[in-house]
């Protein structure tokens, strides 16, 4: 029996490469035993070169993606020397659409699979075995592209598509998905247009059955798995399907797995929110693409959205308290100079997601906007993931401010270390993009961004820009700071811009004794004594940020489910 390999080079350990395992799974219903094979770019190409050799494949094949392909091009150039009797396959979609290119320019792959790839590797897969369901000849597999013996290319047509519910489950023993990502998927395709994305290119939008989805989301409800992404690009373009989906996760919830979805929030319905509102606090995540608020630049990307009612439905879900909402902004696209992404940030900001991811235009091959950039004067990078490095209206000097804007708010917003101090910012600006842009040059000044930073440096950076620009506020800043520091955790050792807690010694004493007797405020320490509870908890004393001093009671043990912080309980009426 022949060898067969598929190999997939990840970005980061925690991923996974869902394509080669469903790959896999629809080879083996043909009778194709196939083996996997999964690596990082972190890793050295020696170490992948020598695991790879040691299989001494006959079939080895690649998923090729914008993240890993010139390491993997790299890869497949060396092991063609130490193989070269291996053929060497490609497939995924930074190979897809400009398979005849790929073929010319590196001589040692044999061929590449276009598209939607079971049925396409399921059938090459058979012809290498020479099994009874084989093609006897290529240019019988639809769906490949292939150098013939004089160096001329085959464009065999494309391969029909799947219904859905015919690709087998692809995850069969989960111990090798501890501490990684599961991804899954119940659709494909996507019903939009938007210019800058690949799925806007397949418009055959097809549902898993929902109740094999049932079926297998059980599986993974049975054996607690901490998260699975859906990688449907717009889960909840089918109202009836997501529905269904999300009343048996309800239901079924196991009080820990994590279901991540990417949805359009303005096709959000009244019933939609009322099942939300019923939801464990951390069950489901979403993920919304706003890109941009700037109506020209939404009409040229071809992307439908009515942000207001996005914004009333994230407001909406927000007063639940139980969903993290990722929203998400690209940079670079038509129509948006600096001041009016400024405004896209500030409209996206002022809904106070949990996450604000801000990305930059990444010019895909096969993508609308990747065959028109020129017309936008657009200048990107020549390797992938083939960055915005300028357009029309974004020079690449303004592209280099808004990269310092993004670290700071990656830094400073998304990690949720900073909710009072950053509070107290937005009173001081109309638009919190000027804040991060104004950091992120003081950052730049001072060199900052060459160095990395401990948790409690970071704050002493935001405490310096802080009081150069607001000195009289330094006293309230510091306070502001140690609030936040101790929400996240029962900080060690004091930071030294604290204020002196000695004087209030007698407090904290009184006040953990009378805890002891009555547990009054932290009932789920009943077998800790007073000093135990002073240990496990903190008390802090604030007299700058309000009329009079206050205290503040923070719980270690009852942490705000979407954010992490500890309980704070206002002690003041007990001093």
């Amino acid at each position: 029996m022949r060898r067969i390999l598929l190999v997939a080079v990840n970005a980061k350990y925690i991923h996974s490469n869902l394509a080669v395992y469903s790959l896999k799974a629809y080879a083996k219903t043909k009778g194709i035993p196939v083996d996997l094979a999964e690596y990082t770019i972190n890793q050295q190409k020696d170490e992948i070169m020598k695991g790879i050799f040691q299989y001494q494949p006959d079939l080895l094949c690649f998923s090729c993606y914008v993240w890993n392909i010139s390491f993997v091009r790299e890869l497949i150039m060396d092991l063609h020397k130490v193989l070269p009797k291996t053929k060497i396959w490609v497939g995924g979609p930074e190979v897809s659409f400009d398979a005849d290119k790929v073929l010319q320019e590196n001589a040692a792959i044999d061929g590449v699979m276009r598209g939607e790839g079971e049925k396409t590797f399921a059938r090459l897969a058979a012809y290498f075995c020479k099994s009874k369901e084989s093609n006897k000849k290529l240019e019988n597999i639809s769906g490949l592209t292939y150098m013939g013996e004089k160096g001329e290319i085959y464009r065999n047509p494309d391969c029909e598509i799947m219904d859905l519910s015919d690709v087998p489950f692809p995850y069969e023993n989960l111990d090798y998905f501890d501490h990684r990502i599961i991804y899954y998927e119940s659709s494909r395709g996507c019903p939009f247009n938007c210019s800058y994305c690949l799925s806007s290119v397949d418009k055959r939008l097809r549902f898993r059955d929902v109740n094999l989805v049932k079926k297998e989301l059980r599986f993974f409800l049975d054996r607690q798995v901490h998260q699975v992404k859906f990688v449907d690009r717009t889960f909840n373009c089918n109202r009836e399907h997501a529905m269904e989906i999300w009343k048996f996760l309800l239901e079924q919830d196991n009080g820990i797995t994590n279901f991540h979805f990417e949805i359009a929030a303005d096709l959000i319905t009244r019933e939609e929110l009322q099942l939300f509102k019923r939801m464990r606090p951390g069950l489901i995540q979403l993920e919304i693409g706003v890109q941009s608020t700037n109506p020209e630049t939404v009409a040229e990307i071809h992307r439908k959205m009515d942000f207001q009612k996005v914004a009333g439905r994230v407001l909406e879900i927000q007063k639940y308290h139980n969903i993290n909402q990722h929203l998400d902004l690209i940079a670079g696209l038509p129509y948006e100079d600096y001041d009016s992404f400024a405004n896209s940030f500030q409209d996206v900001y002022r809904l106070h997601p949990e996450q604000l991811q801000l990305g930059f235009l990444k010019v895909l091959k096969g993508s609308y906007m990747g065959a028109h950039i020129e017309e936008y004067e657009g200048k990107y990078h020549a390797k992938e993931p083939y960055e915005i490095l300028s357009t029309r209206w974004l020079p690449y000097f303004d592209v280099l401010r808004l990269k310092q804007v993004e670290e700071m708010v990656e830094v400073y917003y998304n990690s949720g270390q900073y909710t009072n101090l950053l509070a107290r910012i937005e009173k001081k600006y109309d638009n919190m993009f000027y804040f991060f842009e104004q950091l992120g040059s003081y950052y730049e000044e001072h060199g900052f961004f060459a160095a990395s930073h401990t948790r409690i440096r970071r704050y002493e950076i935001l405490m310096a820009f802080l009081q150069k620009h607001f000195p009289k506020e330094t006293d309230i800043i510091k306070e502001l700071a140690v609030l936040d520091i101790y929400a996240r955790e029962n900080a060690k050792s004091r930071p030294d811009f604290a204020t002196d807690q000695k004087e209030y010694k007698r407090f904290f004493r009184e006040l953990f004794k009378k805890e002891e007797e009555t547990r009054e405020l932290l009932p789920d320490y009943k077998n800790y004594d007073a000093k135990q509870l002073m240990k496990m908890t903190h008390v802090e004393v604030v007299t700058s940020i309000y009329d009079q001093p206050k205290a503040f009671l923070f719980d270690y043990r009852q942490r705000d489910p979407i954010n992490g912080s500890a309980r704070i309980i206002d002690v003041t009426d007990k001093m």
